[in-house]
């Protein structure tokens, strides 16, 4: 059991941002929610599993959506709607325990990502709940079936859903959790793309041996160094690689970014023309809300569930989707799959062709 500072949080964070692939939420917002919390008084409690009773309920918090650009139109559909003051996963946690009847002890994060772990945190320290040591993607993730929850076949069901406006609904029976998916979805869309979400309330003891156990301890470690390279004036990319047991696979200038929210999520494609080791060659990234897919010189280079993170070389940043800016000098590094994606049941749920790529996942490290 461990208390988180505010050093400890924003490290855990700027791992989390790193190892969700240009998706999982905004960072600046995450650690907007954390300050936020901690000047309130409250505290950030980590405990892994063995710390909890068997019985102890875990619920899992996070936002549903996507980035999309604000038109007049989409403007006018929503200004007229009261804005609920407290952060909707909080009153979505409090309806599930209300729905159930029961307590939830502690929260665990959907996937690592600086938007998304801030909010299960956030949830946590506001509610009183324990924090887990643990998460079901080991990155970020675009959709609800990418989750090592589904591949260990624990019920998504019930849903508490809230968004912004105050609205709200319990989802008691879903076909799947494709079929959640596409709910959840439908409603995000309809609630200026982000809905609040709280699902997959289940025991420690079930819950123990279905999720990624220790990843928050492994966004710590590798956003501590990140940190501390800068701090050194040390190559904050190659830092990465190390903790992450990864490597570097390009450096290069962003010279083009198209992307539009479609179906609500954020799509899109960068390419990137290579600089000094890879000068002449030129990478392009596909992105779902994450990085998915890659190719070099038109040659399929990597996917998921491997990731491929892509680093601001002059702001010294972790870069999210869609904030590709032409000039942008850019590096990306890969680093290795949880071992639970590289299963033939999590390729099929997570890999290439689950995307609609006819290739074979190959492992980039």
């Amino acid at each position: 059991m461990k208390k988180l500072d505010r050093q400890d949080l924003i490290d855990i964070l700027y791992g989390c941002t790193i190892l969700g692939t240009g998706g999982g939420g905004s960072l600046a917002k995450g650690i907007e929610m954390i300050d936020k919390a901690l000047e309130l008084g409250k505290e950030f409690i980590l405990v892994d599993f063995d710390e909890l009773k068997d019985d102890d309920l875990i619920a899992t918090p996070y936002a549903c959506g996507a980035i999309s650009p604000e038109t007049e139109e989409e403007r006018k559909k929503y200004e007229n709607l009261p804005v609920i003051s407290e952060v909707p996963q909080v009153v979505a946690l409090r309806e599930m325990e209300r729905y159930l009847g029961k307590e939830v002890k502690a929260v665990i994060s959907t996937e690592l990502g600086g938007g998304n772990t801030a909010l299960a945190f956030y949830c946590g320290a506001m509610a009183g709940k324990y924090i887990v040591d643990g998460d079901p993607a080991g990155r970020s993730v675009p959709e609800l079936q990418h989750s090592t929850y589904y591949l260990n076949n624990i019920s998504i069901t019930p849903i508490s859903l809230v968004n912004q406006f105050g609205e709200s609904a319990i989802i008691t029976k879903v076909v799947d959790d494709y079929r959640a998916e596409s709910l959840v979805r439908a409603l995000a869309v309809v609630s200026k793309n982000n809905i609040a979400v709280v699902d997959h309330v289940d025991t420690a003891a079930n819950l123990k041996n279905a999720v990624i156990r220790g990843a928050i301890s492994c966004a710590w470690e590798i956003g501590k160094a990140f940190r501390l390279a800068k701090e050194e004036g040390k190559d904050f990319v190659e830092a990465v690689a190390n903790a992450g047991k990864g490597k570097k696979l390009f450096k290069g200038i962003v010279k083009k970014n198209n992307w539009d929210t479609i179906d609500g999520f954020t799509i899109g494609e960068v390419e990137i023309e290579g600089k000094d080791l890879y000068e002449g060659d030129i990478y392009k990234i596909w992105y779902k809300n994450e990085n998915i897919m890659s190719w070099k010189n038109d040659e399929y280079y990597a996917s998921v569930p491997d990731l491929i993170c892509v680093f601001d070389r002059t702001e010294k940043e972790p870069v999210l989707n869609p904030h590709f800016k032409e000039g942008m000098e850019i590096e990306i590094v890969a680093l290795p799959a949880p071992k639970e994606w590289t299963t033939k049941r999590g390729l099929e749920v997570f890999g290439p062709k689950s995307f609609g790529f006819d290739v074979e996942w190959k492992p980039i490290v």
